[in-house]
């Protein structure tokens, strides 16, 4: 058991000493040299790709071993399709403007001296995350743009394309003679290895899991290293009793049947009781083999293909072909129920009325609120910021969507001339 302890501490170290080692030579690139590592990494994963899915195969054939949800199997997989999604969004995050040293509020204070803010990067970033494998590209790309060290912990289900991957991220920023260590994933499964790097404050400056809830409450109680929580997306739908029908309709199903098993997909369909379509509505779900757990008041519509919702089932994030569906009396009974349930994740309205449309927009506390379109477009990409390291549901130190900017802070920077107070 020490020899195991001693090993996985040596481990821990060499991944920190590099991380630390590569921190400064990322920080100091230039806009070009980012830019020409990610088209790099771009042009490998288009000639790559057969490898990468046979890699991937590898994965999703334990999944099917181990009886995996189709939600879950498809978050893992990568095809022709989703690996070339891929190279466009590492192209993207290289057309970006670089936030790095750019200076914001520069003042001239009575003294003579100039203050600003620059912006800096974080410095070594740690994520953990599970089953999606294109977070790895994602947040190798969003880290090296925004000048800071990866260190990227993904899940045993998607262990193979991660290592795919990654190493050809590593390969594109070796072949342009950078330290490979801008971006380290760790090949080790081995999870008592996980609190020994989230004890690691003197070396690493944040974490940021993504994943189930348990991995996140994993990480909070752990980590002794600032965390932001991106944390499961219990989304909300309300149709108001303006809403258009066809509107209503196409975007329910969207944010339900598009994508599944993604956390800004749809969990939760609020109805208000004088919206005049609400079977029509039902009847669209159903057909789109969606399972609805109704309120007594759905039930009554239709008490055959309706399963009455559990008090648990509002604040399940399902991340499956199932909806939480509720006949709410008003639209204040729509907000509180939100407020009682909502993960602060993203929550939606359809109406044709403006006051109900403002004040939705400005009373629902999640990190993203939309008006009269899916849930689904909260997402890096929709966003225009090429990807996301994720979506965070706390207010510190950034909220919703985490692009470049996401990945840094800001730095006074004061120029003077002799002055002295």
């Amino acid at each position: 058991m020490k020899a195991m302890d001693n090993e996985n501490s040596i481990y821990i170290e060499k991944i920190c000493s590099g991380a630390q080692a590569a921190t400064k030579a990322v920080s100091t690139m230039t806009t070009t040299q980012k830019n020409l590592i990610l088209h790099s990494i771009a042009g490998k994963l288009r000639e790559q790709k057969s490898i990468i899915i046979q890699e991937n195969d590898k994965d999703l054939a334990d999944a099917k071993k181990n009886a995996l949800s189709s939600a879950f199997y498809d978050r893992l997989l990568l095809d022709e399709k989703r690996i070339e999604a891929m190279a466009q969004s590492v192209e993207e995050i290289a057309m970006l403007e670089d936030p790095i040293g750019k200076i914001d509020n520069m003042k001239i204070r009575p003294s003579g001296i100039r203050v600003g803010q620059m912006r800096v990067p974080l410095g070594v970033v740690a994520v953990i995350y599970e089953s999606r494998p294109n977070v790895t590209i994602d947040i190798a790309a969003l880290c090296i743009k925004s000048g800071n060290v990866a260190i990227l912990r993904g899940g045993e289900e998607s262990v193979n394309s991660n290592i795919c991957l990654s190493n050809i991220v590593r390969d594109a920023i070796s072949e342009l003679h950078h330290d490979p260590n801008i971006v380290i994933f760790m090949d080790k499964l081995n999870r008592s290895l996980v609190p020994l790097l989230l004890k690691r404050d003197d070396a690493i400056d944040i974490v940021i899991p993504r994943g189930g809830e348990g991995l996140i409450k994993m990480v909070v109680s752990e980590s002794s290293i600032p965390v932001i929580r991106h944390e499961k997306g219990v989304c909300h739908l309300y149709i108001d009793e303006s809403a258009d029908k066809d509107m209503a309709e196409r975007i329910a199903v969207n944010g339900k049947v598009q994508r599944p098993g993604v956390c800004n997909a749809l969990e939760t369909l609020l109805i208000h009781e004088c919206y005049p379509y609400k079977e029509s509505l039902i009847n669209v779900l159903l057909s789109s083999n969606v399972e609805i757990r109704g309120c007594d008041k759905l039930l009554e519509i239709n008490p055959r293909d309706i399963v009455k919702a559990s008090p648990e089932d509002w604040s399940t994030e399902y991340l499956d072909l199932i909806i939480s569906a509720k006949i709410v009396a008003s639209f204040d009974d729509a907000v509180k129920h939100i407020s009682d349930y909502s993960s602060g994740h993203t929550e939606a309205i359809i109406t044709s009325d403006y006051f109900n449309a403002e004040r939705f927009m400005k009373e629902v506390d999640s990190s993203a609120v939309f008006l009269n379109a899916s849930t689904r477009f909260h997402d890096g990409g929709e966003f225009g910021l090429g990807a996301e390291v994720g979506i965070s549901t706390q207010k510190l130190h950034a909220r919703g969507v985490m692009g470049i900017e996401g990945l840094t802070t800001l730095k006074y920077v004061v120029y003077g001339n002799g002055e002295i107070r």
